[in-house]
């Protein structure tokens, strides 16, 4: 959303929720590989029960 004197402008986003296994799947179709899956900021272990999670990726070593 924009505020300005000529008025509000709204920018409409279209959002999905891609499930945890989606992420790994693209990251790892990126070169990448997960390092870590914590379920909050403080690093509460990850679970099916998990409303959110953190996800840390990086770069897979060279074979």
């Amino acid at each position: 959303m924009r505020l300005a004197e000529q008025g509000t402008q709204l920018f409409p986003v279209k959002v999905r929720y891609a499930w945890p296994s989606e992420l790994d799947l693209m990251a790892r179709l990126a070169g990448l590989r997960r390092k870590h899956r914590w379920a909050d900021w403080q690093r509460a272990a990850f679970s099916a029960a998990s409303g959110k999670h953190i996800s840390v990726y990086a770069p897979q070593s060279p074979a």
